[in-house]
């Protein structure tokens, strides 16, 4: 039987930063996933991920993105690598519209009053200022924006690929292509994780298994988990291609509408004009099985992304669709993230439902619960992501 004082299940965005924060103190380590990450499989991969420090999903998210910097700018330095540009991040809405978008209720201005409590550099833009600065969008008369500069993208598969190196270098096994199928206390205390194919024992687990957490835990917890197919596309260029360089485009996160849907993103041409611009949208239609959705992508799902959402408002990007790929969300109630221990097992935790904003919080996340495993205190608050908040739920 193999051994180790912590065993991480799944090595995506919070399970890597789990084991190399685990390695990195000197506890033996062993990581186990599905796959071989990073893969395209679950919900850390397309290129690229949108960072940003003032968080309009809640203030509660603010000191997970702030530390996640801190170890970001860490793992860039001893592995020799760049993970973040910094191009600024431009959030635009109607004042006046209402919603749910990621569990807020009115997403602008919950990252102004965020941007305000922590101090963070933002700038607040007129749809006058708007116009003048990014000649780039279309856009309504009443539309206003927020503008971080400090904020960007970070570039997913290589910080994965980053911390599971940096874990390795410290002594950390990584376990690829096999599956964990159940977690059970032992007489001794420890807690033993079956696979198929081998047995492990371990004195604390840490489970990060993103969309196949509800599987991997049971019906217990299945209710809170819902996994949703999104679409990553990326668009050609039809003029101007300049302007999106990112020095001179930024991120941005666009409420376009009152529903769950109407939360449009993308990120400037990172790869130069032949690389198109990624946009997207979120979907909630229908939830799916990780294990057997489809990936493949219909022109008629491309045509309806663009004819609604990015024509009428980027008059310099084509419907010509460069290249697609699908990711899975899994999404809580009230979608925000669940860390906390695990049901009658003092010595294992778990951390999913990034309900779709998770990976600039993961480095944070996945040091907090190496810490717990090593009997150390997080440096940041995870209590208001316990699963307590939802007793009162049917």
């Amino acid at each position: 039987m193999l051994t180790a004082d912590i065993l991480v299940i799944g090595l995506g965005a919070v399970g890597s930063a789990a084991l190399y924060q685990g390695a990195r103190a000197k506890a033996r380590v062993i990581g186990i996933d599905r796959f071989s990450p990073p893969h395209d499989h679950g919900s850390s991969h397309g290129d690229t991920r949108i960072t940003r420090q003032a968080i309009g999903e809640g203030r509660e998210f603010v000191p997970l993105v702030l530390r996640s910097d801190q170890i970001w700018t860490e793992v860039e330095q001893d592995a020799d690598c760049n993970l973040v540009t910094r191009c600024g991040c431009l959030v635009l809405a109607s004042p006046n519209m209402p919603g749910q978008h990621h569990g807020s209720r009115s997403f602008l201005q919950d990252t102004i009053n965020a941007a305000r409590e922590f101090g963070i550099a933002h700038e607040t833009l007129s749809t006058s200022d708007l116009r003048h600065r990014f000649p780039q969008l279309r856009l309504r008369d009443d539309e206003a924006g927020y503008f971080e500069p400090g904020a960007g993208f970070l570039r997913p598969e290589a910080c994965i690929a980053a911390q599971l190196e940096l874990a390795r270098r410290a002594g950390a096994q990584t376990v690829l292509n096999e599956i964990v199928s159940r977690i059970t206390p032992s007489a001794s205390g420890a807690l033993e994780v079956q696979t198929d194919r081998a047995t492990y024992s371990a004195g604390h687990v840490v489970v990060t298994a993103g969309a196949w957490i509800a599987k991997l835990l049971g019906e217990r917890y299945s209710h809170l988990f819902r996994i949703y197919r999104q679409m990553l596309n990326w668009f050609a260029l039809a003029s101007n291609p300049e302007r999106y360089s990112p020095e001179q485009f930024p991120v941005f996160i666009w409420i376009t509408g009152d529903q769950p849907r109407d939360m449009m993103y993308g990120f400037p041409a990172v790869d130069g004009r032949d690389g198109g611009l990624k946009i997207g949208t979120e979907q909630y239609d229908a939830t799916v099985d990780p294990d057997s959705v489809s990936r493949e992508i219909e022109p008629r799902e491309i045509a309806r992304l663009y004819d609604e959402y990015i024509a009428p408002r980027f008059p310099d990007v084509s419907g010509r669709c460069l290249r697609s790929t699908t990711c899975l969300y899994t999404v809580t109630p009230d979608a925000k993230f669940i860390v906390d221990r695990m049901d009658g097992m003092e010595n294992a935790w778990f951390a999913s439902a990034c309900s779709g904003h998770g990976f600039k919080h993961s480095a944070a996340v996945g040091e907090a619960l190496a810490r717990q495993a090593l009997g150390e205190a997080p440096l940041v608050d995870l209590s208001m992501f316990r699963l307590g908040r939802f007793d009162a739920l049917p």
